[in-house]
């Protein structure tokens, strides 16, 4: 089978291959993307690029039934879920066009000696590479190139392997709201041919989300040839229940925050750390909604979660669950059917179980016991990663005490989903660095050039 195909995880079937990009016609997307620079990043405005990528999300908008589908049938998304990553998406691009202008205004510095004017004016560096991944196909492109490509940058797009049949729909939506069509290309790579990119010096930046392993090796070639790049990486996201006064609620909030998206996506709650005295009623209530939710074909109306991604993506999430078993760990529930898992829960993890230190990347979810608040805390942060986190309390000091002692690029305090356009996203430790959405996401890619005026 080619590396670029869309093989429906719930059925295995394989609908359509694509052929990867060769060398000859790579170095010419290169070229055409670097030559680009100048009529995309110097001959437009601000403005004029803003109102193309406001189109782009237009256009997403429009499209958001067909574009929901097809990664219903790439990677096992229920299509109306499809539908809602469409729409967020199409609001990214929405609110980089309202506020690009402002974002990317002169900055004044105010000299100390008072001799003529000192400015900071935010500039494109060039040619960027987008590695992006599978769980979230849409909303991943969307908060790397609509911001880059308004700040006047191009834009090299490496999609994930299993989504070439949304990365063309993208590509596609890009040409029609008119952005060039050698501003923002589209390309079947290879790892080695991302290897020959990210060494390429017309390349000036990489912006990746997958897995650790994938972003140490960028960073390191990227390194290598002194080139920056951005790191979105994995997370095993805590989840502290540390007071309620709506038990029920907690635990909704407690399994979107595990299930959403099959379990399949880096800042899920996966770690769930309950005090002694919540951890009973927690567990049981906990256990009985996440076996109580139904997965199902993904383009059926009504579908909760559907398959896991791929086969490989389920036989990696159930060799998991069987060692965490066999380190000592009790499962009830996780049954698998094909690619499809159900709703699971993992206790008496224990330092030293294999899961106690890996990312669980499926409807499987681990719950801790905690004596009291340090132990809850100590436990949240005994972890490599440091992407997001949940706190639960119904006490407001201990949500800004405990937040405050948190490691990790977010805190959510008695909210989960609330992800939104203009806040940053990213993490630290292990799961990588650098920021998307917001302001700061606008950030990453910009030369902020000095320009001093001697009176």
């Amino acid at each position: 089978m080619a590396d670029y195909a869309v093989v429906n995880p719930a059925t295995g079937s394989v609908i359509k291959e694509y052929p990867t990009i060769g060398d000859a016609d790579l170095d010419a997307a290169v070229a055409r993307a670097h030559a680009a620079r100048g009529q995309w990043g110097r001959d437009t405005t601000v403005a004029e690029r803003a109102a193309i990528i406001r189109r782009v999300g237009q256009l997403h908008e429009q499209r958001k039934l067909e574009l929901g589908e097809i990664i219903a049938r790439e990677m096992g998304k229920p299509a109306a879920q499809g539908v809602g990553e469409v729409e967020f998406s199409a609001a990214i691009y929405e609110y980089y066009a309202d506020n690009a202008e402002k974002f990317l205004a002169d900055e004044p510095i105010e000299l100390l000696d008072g001799e003529g004017s000192a400015v900071i004016r935010r500039t494109p560096v060039g040619v960027l590479l987008g590695i992006m991944p599978w769980n979230f196909p849409y909303y991943q492109v969307a908060r790397f190139a609509g911001p880059n490509l308004i700040v006047g940058n191009t834009v090299l797009l490496k999609h994930a392997p299993q989504c070439p049949e949304s990365a063309a729909a993208i590509e596609q939506i890009f040409r029609d709201a008119g952005v060039p069509a050698d501003a923002y290309i589209n390309i079947y790579a290879t790892n080695d041919q991302v290897s020959t990119l990210i060494a390429d010096p017309r390349v000036q930046g990489i912006s990746l989300t997958g897995s650790g392993r994938a972003g140490a090796a960028v960073a390191e070639q990227a390194g290598r040839h002194l080139k920056k790049v951005v790191l979105e990486l994995g997370g095993s996201d805590p989840f502290l229940v540390l007071g309620t006064d709506d038990m029920d609620a907690t635990v909704e909030a407690a399994v979107f925050a595990r299930m959403d998206n099959a379990g399949q996506a880096c800042n899920a709650g996966k770690r769930f750390i309950v005090l002694d005295g919540l951890y009973d009623e927690f567990v049981t209530k906990f256990t009985a909604a996440a076996a109580a939710m139904q997965f199902g074909d993904p383009v059926a109306e009504g579908t909760e979660y559907g398959p896991l991604s791929s086969s490989l993506a389920a036989d990696r999430l159930e060799a998991q669950v069987r060692q965490a078993v066999v380190d000592g760990a009790e499962l009830v529930g996780g049954e698998r059917d094909g690619n499809y898992v159900k709703g699971g829960i993992l206790t008496n993890v224990a330092p030293g179980n294999s899961a106690y230190g890996e990312e669980i990347f499926g409807p499987i979810a681990q719950v801790y016991r905690a004596a009291d608040e340090d132990d809850a805390v100590r436990l949240a942060n005994d972890t490599v990663y440091g992407l997001g986190s949940y706190v639960f309390t119904n006490d407001p000091e201990q949500a800004v005490r405990v937040a405050d002692q948190i490691e990790a690029g977010m805190v959510f305090v008695n909210c989960v989903g609330a992800d939104g356009v203009e806040l940053p996203f990213g993490g630290v430790k292990a799961s990588g660095f650098g920021r998307e959405l917001g302001r700061y996401g606008m950030e990453e890619f910009v030369n902020k050039k000095l320009i001093r005026i001697s009176a």
